[in-house]
C-alpha cells in the first residue's frame, strides 16, 4: 500500500499538493478491503459510488474550487448511522435490508467537508456488546491478532482504521463502545461530552447516554475529525449550543504545569500486570514532563456498572419498541393476529443479547420495580456525576486504564455475561457522568497486544484531552 500508511492530516496535505488523487486513494482502500476481508470489519461497501464521488471531487479540485477540509478522503461509518441510499442494519437481522431514507447529521457534516463514505462498519447488534461477537453477520476479528476480539460495540470501526482500510471512521459510545475497541485495536477514539455531537439519524440504543465520536490513527487526526462533526443541530434538541473551539489551536502546548488526577478506584487489583505497568510508565512520563499527578477519589464509581445496565436497558427497551415488524424491518410470514405478529417478528429479528437487555429493561420499568431500580439508578447517577465534577475541579483531566486487560480471545467470555459486562468497568462511569473521555495507545503486552490509556475531561473540554494525549503520543512515536 502506497498511501494508506499516512495519517488523516498527512493524506489531506498529499491531496492538496497533487501527489495523489482521490480516485487513487479510493482504489487503494478497496484493494486493502479485499486483502483483509477475513477480518469481517465491514457490513456494506460502496465501491462504484465512492469512485464516482472521488472522480467528481478530483475534477472540482482540478478547477481550483474548494472541495472541503476532507476533500476526497475515504471514511467509514458505523452501521447504525444513516446515510441516504445505503443499508443501515445495526448488524441485526431485523434491519438486514433497511435502506436509509435520509442522512444523519454527523455523516452529512463529513460529506459536506468532502469526505467519501466507502463502507459501513460491522458492530454488536444495536450497539449492545463489548466484543463485536453479537453481530448477526458474524464477529469482527482483531487486526493485531485474529484470534481475539476487537472490542465492542464499534469493533468494526476500530478494526477498519487499524487495518488501513480507511483514514478515519465514526463510532458510537454508550458505555465504552468507542474507547474499548480503540484500546483493543491500538487506535485513538473519543467519546465526546454528551450533546457535543448530534445524534440525529443515529439509531438509538440508550438516548441519554449515546454519543457519536471519531476513531483515527493519531490524536491530531481525531481532533480534526471531531471539529468537523461537533456542534449544535436543530434536529437534535439534546445537542449543545456550546461553541465548538479549534481543537488544534492548543494541541502542541505540552503538559508542563497541568494537573492530572489519578482516581484510586481505577487502579485496583482488577488490572492485568501489563496494563498496570503501562499506565504506571505513562503516569511517570507525565510527571517527568512537568505535569503534577493529583490523587482524587470517586467513591461511588463502583456502582456505575449497575446504574448503567439499569438505565441503558430501560431506554433500550423503550427505543426498540418501535421495531415491531409493521412499518419496516423483518416481518414474520405466518401469524394469527397483530400480537402474534409482534411476538414472532421480534423473536425472529433480534439476537440473544438484544432480547436479554429488552427483557431487563422492561423489568426495571415495570410496575412495582420502577422505584426500586430505575428511579434509584437515576438518583445514583446524579451522585456519580457530582463526584466526577468535584474530582475535575482539582485537576485539568483524569487518567485511568481504558480496559483492565488487553483484548481477550474470541469466544472466551461468550457464555459468561457478567465477565463480559465487567470489561466496561472503567468506561461506563464516563457515560453516566456525561463527561468526555479519550482512549489512546500507551503500550503493548508481552504478546504485542495494544494497551489503551483513558483521559477523562471536564464537560466540553475535549481540547484539554487532545493536548494531554498529543504530548504523550508525540513523545512515544516510533519509540522516541
Amino acid at each position: 500500500m502506497k498511501y494508506l500508511d499516512y495519517s488523516l492530516t498527512e493524506i489531506i496535505e498529499k491531496l492538496k499538493g497533487g501527489e495523489v488523487t482521490s480516485v487513487e486513494l479510493v482504489k487503494e482502500c478497496f484493494e486493502r478491503i479485499k486483502e483483509t476481508a477475513d477480518l469481517n470489519a465491514l457490513n456494506s461497501t460502496y465501491e462504484k459510488e465512492a469512485l464516482a464521488r472521488a472522480k467528481a471531487i478530483d475534477e472540482t479540485r482540478g478547477r481550483g474550487e474548494d472541495v472541503g477540509v476532507l476533500g476526497g478522503v475515504p471514511v467509514v461509518l458505523k452501521d447504525n448511522i444513516n446515510y441516504l441510499g445505503t443499508r443501515t442494519t445495526c448488524a441485526s437481522k431485523f434491519l438486514e435490508n433497511f435502506i436509509s431514507p435520509y442522512t444523519a447529521t454527523c455523516a452529512q457534516k463529513l460529506h459536506d467537508a468532502g469526505a467519501i463514505v466507502i463502507a459501513k462498519a460491522n458492530m454488536d447488534e444495536f450497539a449492545m456488546g463489548s466484543s463485536n461477537e453479537n453481530s448477526a453477520f458474524g464477529p469482527v476479528k482483531n487486526p493485531v491478532d485474529n484470534t481475539r476480539v476487537p472490542g465492542g460495540s464499534s469493533g468494526g470501526s476500530a478494526c477498519t482504521v487499524k487495518a488501513r482500510q480507511c483514514f478515519m471512521s465514526l463510532g458510537t459510545d454508550t458505555g465504552g463502545s468507542i474507547r474499548e475497541p480503540s484500546s483493543f485495536c491500538g487506535v485513538v477514539g473519543i467519546k465526546p461530552t454528551y450533546g457535543r455531537v448530534s445524534r440525529y439519524g443515529v439509531v438509538a440504543f440508550a438516548s441519554s447516554l449515546d454519543q457519536v465520536g471519531p476513531l483515527t490513527r493519531t490524536v491530531r487526526d481525531n481532533a480534526l475529525a471531531l471539529s468537523i462533526i461537533a456542534g449544535a443541530d436543530p434536529m437534535d434538541m439534546t445537542s449543545s449550543q456550546t461553541e465548538v473551539p479549534n481543537y488544534l489551536s492548543d494541541i502542541d502546548k505540552g503538559v508542563k504545569g497541568l494537573k492530572i488526577g489519578m482516581p484510586s478506584q481505577f487502579f485496583t487489583d482488577k488490572l492485568s500486570p501489563s496494563v498496570r505497568s503501562s499506565l504506571d510508565k505513562a503516569i511517570e512520563w507525565y510527571r517527568e514532563n512537568g505535569a503534577e499527578i493529583v490523587p482524587v477519589e470517586l467513591p461511588s464509581v463502583d456502582t456505575a456498572l449497575a446504574v448503567y445496565y439499569v438505565i441503558s436497558s430501560a431506554e433500550a427497551a423503550s427505543n426498540l419498541a418501535r421495531f415491531d415488524g409493521v412499518k419496516y424491518g423483518v416481518r414474520a410470514e405466518n401469524y394469527e393476529d397483530v400480537v402474534d405478529l409482534y411476538f414472532k417478528s421480534r423473536t425472529q429479528g433480534f439476537g440473544k443479547e438484544v432480547k436479554r437487555r429488552i427483557m431487563l429493561g422492561n423489568y426495571v420499568l415495570s410496575s412495582g420495580y420502577y422505584d426500586a431500580f430505575y428511579r434509584k439508578a437515576k438518583r445514583v447517577q446524579k451522585v456519580i456525576r457530582q463526584e466526577f465534577l468535584s474530582a475535575l475541579e482539582k485537576c485539568d483531566c483524569l487518567i485511568s486504564p481504558t480496559t483492565a486487560t488487553p483484548a481477550f480471545k474470541l469466544g472466551e467470555k461468550a457464555n459468561d455475561h457478567v465477565a463480559m459486562y465487567l470489561t466496561d468497568i472503567f468506561t461506563v462511569p464516563v457515560n453516566i457522568a456525561g463527561v468526555p473521555a479519550l482512549s489512546l495507545p500507551c503500550g503493548v503486552d508481552e504478546e504485542g497486544l495494544p494497551i489503551g490509556m483513558q483521559l477523562i475531561g471536564k464537560h466540553f473540554d475535549e481540547a484539554m484531552l487532545y493536548r494531554v494525549a498529543n504530548a504523550f503520543e508525540l513523545a512515544h512515536k516510533e519509540g522516541k
